[in-house]
């Protein structure tokens, strides 16, 4: 079971009210919000190394899956991905420090590099679900299935050759017509394949 797809949910909400803890703090200077906005960065880099490392383990799985376009797009989410996991790491560290020393000036920096960091997980999740919409598509995946275990068993009630030809002709006309209601849906329809 993948659990990259809940998890960055968590990971792309939390950077979010993250800074907006980070931003009151900054306007409040109050030890209980400089404890309570710390609590919040840790829990935050926490849900972002957890997505990074769950999005290293569901790659992989899919992987074979996309388009050569779409394993380009996959490997350059897997970098941002790690680079991401490392810079929340750091700045929840740094918060902690600041926090722990009492140095407005450390936490200062921390939050305004998590304003930063939080620009950059919003697009790391367009990304991601471009992959998945774009270039996964998975959810293709059971209507084809049926498609064809149901072309299977009209082709072996024929007896004629011809017969059994134009029995998966057509199901490869089905199979063909989904594939342009997505890429229509999701707005791909024109561009090909490479």
């Amino acid at each position: 079971m993948l659990l990259h797809p809940p998890v960055t949910h968590f990971a792309i909400v939390l950077p979010f009210v993250a800074a907006v803890f980070g931003i009151i703090y900054l306007f409040s200077r109050s030890e209980g919000m400089s404890k309570l906005s710390t609590r919040v960065f840790v829990v935050t880099a926490v849900a972002v190394i957890a997505a990074w490392y769950t999005g290293s383990k569901a790659g992989p799985q899919i992987f074979d899956y996309l388009s050569s376009t779409g394993k380009h797009e996959l490997l350059e989410h897997k970098k941002l991905g790690e680079y991401l996991a490392i810079a929340f790491g750091i700045i929840a560290v740094l918060k902690f420090a600041g926090c722990l020393l009492k140095k407005f000036a450390i936490e200062a920096v921390a939050v305004i590099l998590l304003l930063a960091a939080t620009a950059m997980i919003f697009v790391q999740g367009k990304d991601g679900g471009e992959i998945v919409y774009n270039y996964g598509q998975p959810f293709k995946a059971p209507t084809i299935l049926d498609t064809l275990k149901e072309a299977s068993a009209t082709a072996e009630e024929s007896e004629e050759c011809d017969a059994k030809v134009e029995v998966y002709e057509d199901a490869m006309d089905t199979i063909g017509s989904l594939s342009e209601e997505v890429q229509a849906i999701y707005g791909e329809t024109g561009k090909k394949e490479e």
